[in-house]
Parts: structure tokens; sequence; C-alpha cells
């Protein structure tokens, strides 16, 4: 059954504004429908899943090609999960933090020192379709199955961020590296100016943002 609605009194004003609309604007709709997407549980945790489906699905088909060998392959991934602790590192100092970066970035991330366990991801489809984006950039100049075990590696670095990341803001770890490893990234909390590095502190010591409590720092003579 179909029901008339009769037009109020500022229809033509909306449709005119439908007929007048710029591309411009429904680019910011569909950016401003993203937004909200990412703040929803429901995308947080398939995304999660996603990530990990992701990562098995192209390490797993890497592996498959019969041209890959065992010493190169484990030499890619090494390179991968190398390539995700740069990438994590360039995201949280320099874009999540940046000055000059995207309100939308900045702000989640914001929200997530208030809030640590407040529900903020990107869209879940987003990260899986720029990994097969990559792989099939990749593909072109190398052999695919080290292609798909690059960005399966690359991958795999970003679930163990996702759920490393989450693990370490809802429980306290008993065994001694586990709460060394979490104390980095709680540090970052009160001190954001450090600590960048979540699954790994490794471009901490390079790019010297490690924080040193004031109690470590060698005195000044």
């Amino acid at each position: 059954m179909m029901t008339s609605i009769a037009p109020g009194p500022d229809a033509p004003d909306r449709l005119a504004t439908a007929a007048g609309a710029s591309p411009r604007g429904w680019w910011k709709r569909w950016l401003d429908s993203l937004e909200r997407l990412s703040t929803t549980r429901a995308n947080n945790r398939v995304s999660m899943v996603l990530d990990v489906i992701t990562a098995i699905a192209l390490l797993a088909a890497g592996a498959w090609q019969q041209h890959v060998r065992l010493l190169p392959a484990l030499a890619v991934i090494a390179i991968g999960l190398l390539a995700f602790s740069w990438i994590e590192y360039v995201f949280h100092r320099w874009i999540f933090h940046g000055d000059k970066t995207l309100d939308a970035f900045r702000k989640g991330h914001e929200n997530h020192h208030v809030n640590p366990l407040t529900d903020a991801a990107l869209p879940f489809f987003l990260p899986p379709a720029i990994v097969l984006l990559l792989v099939g950039l990749l593909a072109l100049a190398m052999p695919l199955g080290y292609a798909l075990l690059l960005m399966g590696a690359v991958a795999l670095g970003y679930a163990c961020y996702d759920w490393g990341h989450l693990i370490m803001h809802i429980r306290r770890f008993r065994n001694p590296w586990l709460r060394k490893w979490a104390s980095y990234h709680h540090i970052h909390h009160y001190h954001p100016d450090y600590n960048f590095g979540v699954t790994s502190p490794l471009w901490d010591y390079a790019f010297g943002t490690l924080y040193v409590s004031a109690s470590r720092k060698p005195a000044v003579r």
C-alpha cells in the first residue's frame, strides 16, 4: 500500500537544492557517512575480524603459489612486518598527532585519548580494499606470490595492532614482558609527544621519541 504525502511549503527550496547539488556536496555527505560508520561498535568489531581474515587469506594465497621458496618467503614476510611498524609510526606521529592533517583523523584520535575504549576504526571495507589494490600494483613489479606474502604480512601487522591495542586497554598483564610492552603505549596517553609505536617501540628508539623518565635521564654536568 503506497501513501501519498503532500509536499510542504519548503518543498521547492529542497527540490532546488537537490537539483543544484554540487559534486562537492555529495562528496562531503559521503565522507560524513563514513565518519559516522567509523564510530559504530558494529564497524569496529567487523573490522577486527575482517583484518584477521584478510591477513590469513593473503598469506595462504601467497604460500600456495608454486614459485614461492621458503627462505625468500620468510624474508618477504619479515620485510612486510617491518614496513607495517613504520607505517604505524608515521600515521600515529604525523597524521593522528600532526598539526596539518584531516580533522577527522585528529579528532578521532583525540577522542581515543579521552576514552581509550571508544569505538573508532576505519570503515571495515577500507583496509582490505587498500591491501588488495597494493597487491595488484606490486604484482606488476614482482611475482604474485611474493606480492601476496608481502601485503599479507602488512595486513597481519595491522591485525596485531588492532587486537593488541584493544587488549592492552582492557586488561592488565601479569607477564613482565607483556606489562613492559603495554606500558609503552600507556605512557603515550600521558605524554602524547612520545611513544608513537604501539606494536613495537623500534621507531621511537630510532627517532628519539621514546619516553625516558626524569629519574633515568643522565645528569647534566
